[in-house]
């Protein structure tokens, strides 16, 4: 074999995505961020709870 049989021997084709593919890919992104940004709020809430409401009026 010669060395341009060797390289195009291990080269990928790149996929081609359907539309149903990028819509749920898409969706996926979507569900993934809302989780995030709720466990944001979550652990927000918490943090201020287990504070308590006095963390404002500490001196600073």
């Amino acid at each position: 074999m010669s060395e341009q049989d060797e390289s195009e021997r291990h080269k990928v084709a790149a996929p081609q995505w359907t539309e149903e593919q990028l819509k749920r890919r898409r969706q996926r992104n979507l569900a993934i961020a809302w989780t995030l940004a709720g466990l944001m709020v979550l652990f927000f809430v918490v943090t201020i709870v287990k504070l308590g409401g006095n963390v404002v009026n500490r001196p600073l």
